[in-house]
């Protein structure tokens, strides 16, 4: 389950787009002109969600780059384990929506179901495959109903690893020289800790082992768990967000028989205890400002001005330019996959003070946050 960019888009953006078969390079950035400095966010952060997922699979290394080459200045990884350990990038630790392992003969008997935060899923699980088992399957979209011309890239993609992104943000950090940011999600760190395969520590091993736990690092680490951040908060010198969903409650506390809610952490009071963790908080878009029963936006909360008053930077999610995920008030037909009135969505919510956005579409995200500056 998020900060930003210029004031106008430039042909080297759309130059380096082009570019292809750069070898990989060291970590360190080369050091900006004043012409290059001019291009450093300027606004609230930019960040992929799962790479620029609007226009390539999500999770893919592909769909990364893209979000960087549109200008986004973090991409976001959602971590899970696979049978040996190792962190890969996948929105779910159930496959069967974001990969083609259900077309796969040799992984049949794979199919399971599993009850992962108080829900019950059938399907296929990373945790049942080792990463040369997942190595062989190729990434789909997810939502084909609502973004059919990604289906193109369908068997193209690998599944990476949690280092592959790493090494990825470094290269483009190198080439595009601006710091590409990375900002991992957790997942489900409670059932895979009761699985014998917790995240967190390979999360600290990785940054530490790659340099990046560290003060000043370009990193954030989020989850919509409150436990395992506390944890990390003890291994980790980089800033933490706590998300916030637009219901229920975190499955840490579930499971811990905590009555506490999401509502609960979004009140004052909550984001005062968030603070003394975190550094900022990530909630749904309808926690900024709901809409009503027909899909219609309301009045806006008071959220971003509580959370600021403590000291917690604000990054929503998630911005998504089809008509099936905008407000009815942007929607500019009946057809859930057409584009809608996207820029005035982002106008709206940069009005309200947040410090950043999650999109799937960034490059429509820099060029709204440009036309705000």
């Amino acid at each position: 389950m998020r900060k930003a960019m210029t004031t106008r888009l430039t042909g080297a953006v759309v130059s380096a787009m082009a570019l292809v078969g750069v070898t990989s390079l060291p970590s360190a950035v080369a050091e900006p002109s004043a012409a290059e400095a001019a291009h450093r966010p300027s606004g609230p952060l930019v960040i992929g969600h799962r790479g620029a997922s609007g226009y390539r699979p999500e999770h893919t290394l592909a769909s990364y780059e893209l979000a960087a080459r549109m200008g986004a200045d973090y991409i976001e990884p959602d971590l899970v384990p696979t049978r040996d350990g190792v962190l890969v990038a996948r929105h779910e630790n159930e496959i069967g929506g974001t990969t083609d392992v259900a077309s796969r003969p040799e992984f049949a008997a794979r199919k399971t179901t599993k009850t992962i935060d108080g829900q019950r899923l059938t399907g296929w699980f990373t945790e049942d495959f080792t990463l040369a088992e997942l190595k062989t399957l190729r990434a789909k979209e997810r939502i084909p109903q609502h973004r059919p011309r990604n289906t193109l890239y369908d068997g193209r993609y690998e599944v990476p690893t949690f280092q592959e992104v790493i090494d990825l943000a470094r290269r483009l950090s190198r080439e595009l020289r601006r710091d590409i940011g990375i900002y991992p999600e957790t997942k489900h760190p409670t059932y895979f800790r009761k699985a014998g395969l917790a995240l967190e520590p390979r999360l600290v091993e990785a940054l530490n082992r790659n340099g990046l736990n560290r003060p000043g690092a370009k990193v954030f680490v989020q989850s919509f768990e409150v436990s395992n951040l506390k944890e990390l908060r003890r291994h980790l010198r980089v800033p933490l967000v706590q998300l916030i969903d637009e219901s229920g409650a975190p499955a840490d506390f579930v499971d811990a028989g905590d009555r506490r809610t999401y509502d609960d952490l979004v009140t004052p009071a909550g984001l005062a205890e968030i603070a003394k963790y975190a550094k900022g908080v990530g909630p749904s878009k309808s926690r900024v400002i709901p809409r009503d029963d027909r899909g219609f936006l309301k009045q806006p909360t008071t959220l971003v001005r509580d959370a600021h008053a403590r000291g917690l930077v604000v990054h929503p999610w998630t911005f998504r330019n089809e008509n099936a995920f905008l407000p009815a008030d942007f929607r500019g037909s009946t057809n859930p996959a057409d584009y809608g009135r996207a820029f005035a969505e982002y106008e709206l919510f940069l009005k309200q003070g947040v410090d950043g956005v999650f999109s799937d579409n960034p490059d429509t995200a820099v060029a709204a946050r440009a036309e705000r500056a």
